[in-house]
């Protein structure tokens, strides 16, 4: 066959997509063995029946056409409106874009940021698909190392440096941040804010989390002065209102980059299909209330969690601040994250994502979402105990 054009061929830099234990678990399970999934950031829960409703309602009203390519005004008002809320920041329909899902808005993030070849900086760990989205953008992508030590959190200074040294063009944070559960705090995202004006770097900032925010509180950047004209906000209806299958994110940030987007959105996805887009705006209609009781499950889990965790030997539980995941520190084992996935799913039927998925930074780790009912997320966390525990023990045998 003809090549494979190097933004495709490279996108996961000759390595690992980092799903294997995902994969393997799904294969396990459909051929009969009774897995436990703590695995990828799907609510146990499903979408609520009136946000179906409305959707089927809409496509037998007749709205199965093409769809206003940069949303539908009524949406764009709405994600407009709930943006300007929680922001303070004066925000309208023309800010904002309809994509199908965030990833989408992502990848149309670097586009409009990254000139093909320039540097894309990350902060590591990261959501899987950040590299490849900014190397399937023509990018460069770029981690910046965090500690766990530091709970995760970025430093402006090993930004700057990062900055500098790469010519970069634009930083991707997360937060609430998966996978390690941080909320960044005021401090560090205004040393990101100074960084982003002092290199004149676009701030794209993903915050499909900001409805699950366990302790502190979730501060968008676009928030901090000077950053309205420099940040992309990514937002979805996935997390939020466990919608994850309707596709429905966006991107909100200054109207002539919105205007540029809408332009790629034209040749690319051709917008999202109208019946959907009016049920997240019947979903976004249902207020905080609906929210909050999406989230409640990860809320309650986590006290679980934290309860059967506090003194586990050979495991320690990073704070989980926000999000629908706990990050456990297993370097006590002497496993990798990795090495401890594959033993866990082998021997407890348990599947969790190994640290180094997320990024080097995360070496030693293992992820674990809270997406099973309590019952069994609490059973399941006593077996991933009991083995830490095992396996620490051999360790200092050693």
């Amino acid at each position: 066959m003809p090549p494979i054009a190097p933004r495709i061929a490279e996108m996961n830099a000759g390595g690992s997509d980092g799903w294997e234990v995902f994969y393997r678990a799904r294969a396990m399970a459909a051929s009969g063995l009774p897995v436990t999934e703590l695995t990828i950031g799907e609510h146990d829960i499903r979408t609520d029946p009136a946000i179906l409703h409305a959707m089927h309602a809409s496509a037998m009203g007749g709205h199965t056409g093409y769809a206003a390519v940069p949303g539908t005004p009524e949406l764009r008002a709405a994600i407009a409106e709930r943006v300007q809320a929680r922001t303070g920041i004066a925000t309208g329909p023309d800010n904002v874009l309809v994509t199908p899902g965030a990833q989408a808005a992502l990848f149309a993030a670097h586009m409009l940021a990254c000139p093909p070849g320039a540097a894309a900086l990350y902060v590591d760990p990261c959501y899987t698909t950040y590299p490849g989205t900014i190397r399937a953008a023509s990018a460069r992508a770029v981690p910046v190392a965090t500690r766990p030590e530091a709970g995760f959190l970025p430093d402006a200074d090993a930004l700057e440096a990062a900055a500098a040294q790469t010519g970069a063009r634009s930083l991707l944070v997360n937060t609430p941040n998966n996978p390690t559960g941080a909320v960044y705090p005021r401090a560090t995202l205004m040393g990101i804010a100074r960084v982003a004006r002092a290199c004149d770097l676009w701030l794209i900032s993903d915050e499909v989390y900001e409805g699950q925010v366990w302790q502190g509180t979730h501060l968008s950047p676009r928030a901090l002065p000077g950053m309205s004209e420099r940040t992309l906000v990514i937002g979805s209806m996935s997390k939020g209102h466990a919608m994850t299958g309707a596709r429905l994110g966006w991107i909100v940030g200054p109207e002539a980059a919105v205007a540029h987007l809408i332009d790629l959105a034209t040749v690319t996805t051709y917008g999202v299909p109208g019946f959907i887009q009016d049920a997240a705006l019947f979903a976004l209609r249902e207020g905080p209330a609906h929210e909050a009781q999406v989230a409640a499950p990860f809320a309650r889990r986590r006290r679980i969690a934290e309860a059967v965790l506090r003194d586990a030997p050979g495991l320690r539980l990073l704070p989980a601040e926000g999000a629908m995941y706990l990050m456990l520190d297993i370097r006590a084992t002497g496993l990798s994250g990795a090495a401890f996935a594959q033993g866990l799913l082998e021997t407890q039927r348990i599947a969790v994502m190994p640290g180094e998925s997320f990024g080097r930074a995360a070496a030693g780790h293992v992820r674990v979402a809270m997406t099973v009912p309590d019952a069994a997320f609490e059973d399941a966390l006593r077996r991933l105990a009991s083995f830490a525990a095992d396996r620490s023990t051999r360790a200092a045998r050693a």
